[in-house]
This record gives structure tokens, C-alpha cells and sequence, in this order.
């Protein structure tokens, strides 16, 4: 089981600290939730309820998955630091980064050595720069509360990313309305009434134009033996 210093009981009852939180997803990886702490798993289930999200136990390779605004992230969340393990870490972080387009490592460094050990591993297997991007904390609270801002950050910047594509989708229409519009009633003859009307029509699905433009015989044709 990993380390645990302190007690989480004193948060697990604070209110949401997400603005616009609600309908994520986090699932957790069974192993790591059996090797840590109860009470640190009662702290994340509480602090999950707290900010809408529900919580799946799966046989994931990631420590988190969290699904928000249609986005999944995943992450490595190391919240006992030992030097011994640094090879395992590395190598999954590896591995895992290559799976996963949004991954992030949580690591949790309580004390000055497990930082300084911390950085000479990092540079030791070559990491690169923000690939993946790597989150030191002083303690797993405060480590998983960084996880969750981060899930709900990149859903926001996701759903965002989506309503300006559909923005940008609907001033096109429009300007490609306008422009016809100008070039129609550019033509001697037609006025603006007679251009929206072309408009309207060049917009109906063709067997609509089809069956307006032929008279269609729908009795039951008689059978010649």
C-alpha cells in the first residue's frame, strides 16, 4: 500500500471548486485503488460527487481516465515517490505516451530528497519537455484536486473549441447566402423577394425538387398477365 501522511477527512466536505462542473466522468484503475489508502479513496469519491463527476473502478492502463465535454484524459498519479521505482515509472510513462493523446503524471513529493531524486531521474531517462507534462505536488490531495482541474480545464477548452467551429459554420452560411443573394439580384429582372425564393429552393433536398417538378401517377399500376 502506498504512503499516507496526514488525514483527508478535514476536505472531503468542501464544496465544489469547479465553476462549471458537472456530467464527467473519472474512471480508476482497480489496482491503483487497492493500493492505496481508504481513506484517500473516500476523500476522492467525496471530492468527485462534490464537483458532478461519477466514478467507475476499471481494469484501465492509466491511473485516471477522465471523460468531460466529449475529451478523454488520462493520468499517472504517483502519490508515493520512492527512488527504487524510478525505472518503472519512467518506462510506463513511456509507454503510456503513446497511447494517449492527453496524458499527464501527477507526482506527489512531500520532502525535499524525494524532489531532488525526483529531478534526477527525470533527466536521467531523457524526458521530453511537456511530452508528457509532469505535475509536482506537495501531497495526493492536493494532487488529485490538480487532476481534476485539468480534466474539466481541457473539457471546457474542448466544448469551447466546439461551439466556436459551429459559430464559424453559421457565419459561412450566411456570408454564402449574402453573396448569392448580391450576385441574383445583380441581374436585371429579379428582385430581392425573387432571389430568396431561388434561395429556398436550391436548399431542398433533391427529391423534393424532383417530385415538385414532375406530376407523379402513385396508383397501383395494373397488372398485364
Amino acid at each position: 500500500m502506498a504512503g499516507f501522511n496526514g488525514s483527508f477527512g478535514d476536505r472531503t466536505s468542501e464544496p465544489s471548486i469547479l465553476s462549471h462542473s458537472g456530467g464527467g466522468v473519472c474512471m480508476m484503475n482497480i489496482s491503483w485503488r487497492d493500493g492505496q489508502h481508504p481513506s484517500f479513496i473516500q476523500f476522492i469519491s467525496s471530492f468527485l460527487s462534490a464537483n458532478s463527476y461519477r466514478l467507475n473502478f476499471l481494469p484501465i492502463v492509466p491511473d485516471f481516465i477522465f471523460n468531460n465535454g466529449g475529451l478523454s484524459v488520462a493520468f499517472i498519479f504517483v502519490t508515493n515517490w520512492e527512488c527504487d521505482n524510478a525505472s518503472s515509472v519512467f518506462s510506463r510513462v513511456e509507454k503510456l505516451k503513446r497511447q494517449f493523446g492527453h496524458l499527464y503524471v501527477v507526482v506527489s513529493l512531500p520532502t525535499r530528497e524525494q524532489n531532488d531524486s525526483f529531478n534526477r531521474s527525470y533527466f536521467k531517462y531523457a524526458m521530453e519537455l511537456g511530452f508528457p507534462t509532469f505535475v509536482p505536488v506537495r501531497d495526493p490531495e492536493m494532487g488529485f484536486e490538480k487532476i481534476v482541474k485539468i480534466a474539466h480545464a481541457r473539457g471546457v477548452c474542448k466544448r469551447q473549441d466546439a461551439v466556436s467551429k459551429l459559430k464559424d459554420e453559421r457565419e459561412r452560411a450566411v456570408q454564402g447566402m449574402d453573396t448569392f443573394l448580391k450576385v441574383v439580384t445583380s441581374i436585371p429582372g429579379i428582385d430581392n423577394h425573387d432571389a430568396n425564393a431561388g434561395f429556398k429552393l436550391l436548399s431542398q433536398p433533391e427529391n423534393q425538387l424532383i417530385t415538385q417538378g414532375a406530376e407523379v401517377d402513385v396508383s397501383e399500376p395494373e397488372l398485364t398477365v
